[in-house]
């Protein structure tokens, strides 16, 4: 369980680093992604999650 606590805490430094480095690259990421439709959204999501996933399994075995 601290694993889980210790990766959602990575992800929040390296949310808040983005925002703290680049504010407007952050913006413009958003503006872009507001305009993809849902559904291209979701396979960039999964593809994203997989790879994840796979990388994990990799890192932990």
């Amino acid at each position: 369980m601290n694993d889980l606590w210790a990766a959602l805490c990575l992800v929040a430094i390296l949310e808040g680093l983005m925002l703290f480095v680049a504010p407007g690259g952050w913006k413009r990421a958003a503006q872009q992604l507001l305009a993809m439709p849902d559904a291209r959204l979701r396979r960039i999501g999964g593809i994203v999650l997989a790879l994840g996933l796979v990388a994990l399994y990799f890192i932990r075995n």
